[in-house]
């Protein structure tokens, strides 16, 4: 098990709501969450330590959102 940390743009309820399905469509993620009082937004992703970070930055590319590594 591994945990990851993003810095992300998503900043509040409804930007949780839209990657929901996204994040929860990678069978890899066992569970997730978003600090939106954090001013970088953090997603923290602990998944499988066969997820790579790249796979999470596009998936929520594709729900129209960035995130970055830290």
């Amino acid at each position: 098990m591994q945990t990851l940390k993003f810095k992300t743009n998503i900043k509040c309820s409804g930007c949780i709501a839209t990657v929901t399905p996204h994040l929860n469509g990678l069978n890899e993620i066992e569970n997730w969450e978003v600090d939106t009082v954090n001013p970088d937004k953090i997603l923290k992703v602990e998944a499988e330590d066969d997820l790579k970070a790249t796979e999470i930055i596009a998936t929520l590319e594709k729900a129209g959102y960035k995130a970055e590594e830290i």
